[in-house]
């Protein structure tokens, strides 16, 4: 690696450390005198401040470009661990890992990418906040390598069907879909169907903050998570731990006689033996063999298993029944597919 600066003098780099989850490496030089930038607060940034990034387009060195910032944290598909800062500022080939500045002269970012339909630029760009592109630099200087944390729960976020149906006052916070068995989320407590309202202070308005804020936090700490369960507020602590790669879960699909049809929701339910249990390595008892109207429209497809309504997990057909009775709105179902549990709300009124 070789760094050259604007008055065209070359250093040999040394290269400490990659992280390829949130794409940020860091390089040392052998030098003295050199100028610095401050680093800014991308917490304190809003929709529709004004920002420059400068970089080398095409080749073209130093070429400062200005926009204002469209969103602050837009998830992506490379990874659940950045939460992106949005601009319409102007980036092409060779600004990425260049600088992004408010108008204090503070970088607040690492310009990144662009969604583009053409390779060029179309109005759409985004950088790596600088608070966790330095939490990196930090721990891969310290260590040589970056930690993470989890807490074990699978989470999407509350569309307006499913927060009526859980009781909430708008669609907001996370939805816990799957606790895995002995994580720091089920020695807390944690259960499907909590809804994450805050994570150490911080209010959850979509779900893809809170794999951020978790991954941030050092192995072992107490973390104060806020949730919504069975229409209240409750405050839970939770002990996050190391995140490693987890091995794929796979679920086999079934199909038999027996079923029993729920007339409310439109499936034909067949309640599992413990053997088609193991066959189909789950924990629930209710497969979907059939689907037609309301559960239809919702997405329910023939081989999902149900696990549960809202937070409350149910085996035998009658429950589900009970269940669609007592409910006159949308019936939030905790189903299982291709190894993952989520919840999708089923209008019943």
């Amino acid at each position: 690696m070789t760094v050259r600066t604007t008055d065209r003098r070359e250093y040999a780099a040394k290269v400490v450390g990659i992280d390829t989850a949130t794409d940020v490496a860091v390089l040392k030089v052998e030098a003295s005198g050199l100028p610095t930038v401050r680093l800014g607060d991308p917490s304190k940034l809003k929709a529709g401040e004004w920002v420059i990034a400068i970089g080398s387009p095409f080749g073209f060195e130093n070429s400062v470009t200005a926009g204002i910032v469209s969103a602050t944290a837009r998830s992506m598909r490379d990874g659940p661990y950045t939460s992106f800062i949005q601009t319409d500022v102007a980036v092409n080939p060779g600004n990425s890992g260049g600088p992004l500045f408010n108008l204090q002269g503070e970088v607040i970012g690492i310009n990144s990418q662009i969604y583009t339909r053409t390779g060029g630029y179309m109005g759409v760009s985004f950088a790596v906040p600088i608070d966790i592109a330095n939490n990196v630099r930090q721990q891969l200087v310290a260590t040589g390598k970056v930690t993470r944390s989890k807490i074990g729960v699978v989470i999407n976020d509350v569309n307006a069907q499913l927060a009526e149906s859980f009781g909430l006052d708008r669609p907001r916070g996370a939805l816990i879909n799957e606790v895995q068995e002995k994580s720091p989320g089920a020695k807390a407590g944690l259960k499907p169907g909590d809804i994450i309202l805050a994570v150490d202070g911080t209010v959850i308005e979509r779900s893809q903050q809170v794999p951020v804020l978790v991954a941030n936090q050092k192995p072992g700490v107490q973390l104060p998570i806020e949730i919504w369960r069975d229409g209240k507020v409750k405050q839970l602590s939770v002990r996050p731990e190391e995140l490693k790669p987890e091995a794929e879960v796979k679920q086999a699909s079934l199909r038999n006689n027996g079923d029993v049809t729920t007339g409310k929701l439109g499936l034909t339910i067949r309640e599992l033996s413990n053997a088609d249990k193991e066959r189909l390595n789950t924990e629930g008892s209710l497969l979907v063999e059939e689907v037609a109207g309301a559960a239809d429209r919702a997405g329910i497809e023939p081989g999902d298993i149900i696990l549960g309504t809202g937070s409350r997990s149910i085996s035998t057909v009658k429950e589900l029944q009970q269940a669609a009775k007592a409910s006159n709105k949308a019936l939030a179902l905790l189903v299982q597919r291709d190894g993952k549990q989520f919840f999708v709300p089923v209008p019943v009124g």
